[in-house]
């Protein structure tokens, strides 16, 4: 079973994805559902996964795990985040000095 909660909202995306979101069953943030998990719900979480946040859940009642999450906005965040990081740890070039030109007495 899938647990999946609609964190970011269709306003603004396009129309395939926001039939998208709706097929999924959810029409306000926050909203969670369950599906079964299959090839074609996987398949839609797929096209729209920026827009959610989407838990694999055990059936089983003997199964006292802690959920996995899959957080795919988390992940396009984090690796921003060390791009970003590793773009700052590179050293940066030196100015040349600028050369002076006639006339220039500052």
């Amino acid at each position: 079973m899938l647990r999946i909660k609609l964190v970011k909202s269709p306003i603004g995306n396009n129309t395939r994805n926001r039939a998208t979101v709706q097929a999924l069953g959810l029409r306000k943030l926050q909203q969670v559902v369950e599906h079964d998990d299959t090839p074609t719900i996987r398949g839609m979480i797929h096209h729209v996964k920026h827009m959610l946040l989407v838990e694999d859940i055990e059936t089983t009642v003997a199964a006292k795990q802690t959920p996995k999450k899959i957080n795919a906005a988390k992940v396009v965040a984090d690796k921003a985040a060390s791009a970003l990081a590793a773009e700052e740890s590179a050293p940066k070039p030196a100015k040349k000095p600028r050369a002076k030109k006639e006339g220039d007495d500052k």
